[in-house]
């Protein structure tokens, strides 16, 4: 083996270490854009593959930790399988109010979506605390401005949402015969009734947003005649 391999290689396994540190010591899900950032060349595709490979190979199904991709990010997550001898670690977390736990569903099917179209489909006004709320779960997070009057804000689930539900991507969110075998929808459920107002998408839509991620002007769309949500207090 030459010199110059050599050095490759052990420039290989150390940025493998480097990596896998970096995941390590972060309290969230890393993206690709900041691990390719500590990489050699950010724009070599093989070789961050090949790092990323090299890391998923060392936690393979003999450890209890795996390296989970999650849309474009990555985290170590413990392993399923093992989840029963954990439970006693995990934290209590307060319950949703059920205007939250709406809105976050209507969130992650039709993103990205404006508070008004949010409103259109659930019939009623999203208060400022139901997405404030989601916002400081870290669930949720601005895509940008619509190009329709008004520039309105749209929202869209963060990494923090499928790592929290154990999602690798938004492709793996449950489908209808699912929701119905889990008796979330029944099969009275009219899915297809929801309103869809002008440039509401699903999914990954809208390819007129601006992903300026602006803030400013959260509070658009009450919409008239439209209830407020803050009658169901109720937690579910």
């Amino acid at each position: 083996m030459t010199s110059v391999s050599k050095d490759s290689k052990k420039d290989f396994v150390f940025y493998c270490r480097v990596i896998e540190a970096l995941i390590f010591a972060s309290p969230t899900p890393v993206s690709e854009r900041t691990i390719r950032q500590h990489l050699p060349n950010p724009k070599d595709t093989s070789f961050y593959e090949r790092v990323m490979g090299e890391i998923e190979r060392r936690y393979d199904t003999s450890s209890g930790i795996a390296l989970c991709p999650l849309d474009k990010h990555w985290a170590f997550r413990t392993r399923l399988d093992i989840g029963d001898h954990l439970r006693s670690l995990r934290q209590h977390e307060k319950s949703l109010s059920r205007a939250a736990i709406e809105t976050l569903a209507i969130i992650a099917y039709h993103q990205p979506i404006t508070r008004a179209e949010i409103e259109a489909i659930r019939g009623v006004t999203t208060s400022k605390g139901t997405l404030d709320t989601l916002l400081e779960l870290g669930w949720i997070q601005p895509k940008g401005r619509r190009n329709t009057p008004g520039r309105p804000l749209t929202w869209r689930t963060s990494a923090d949402f499928l790592d929290h539900f154990g999602l690798a991507s938004l492709d793996a969110l449950p489908g209808l015969e699912e929701l119905k075998k889990a008796q979330l929808v029944t099969d009275t459920t009219r899915i297809h009734d929801l309103p869809q107002t002008d440039g509401l998408p699903l999914m990954n839509g809208a390819a007129d947003d601006d992903d300026s991620g602006d803030t400013a002007g959260m509070g658009e769309g009450e919409g008239a005649g439209i209830k407020d949500d803050s009658e169901e207090g109720a937690s579910v």
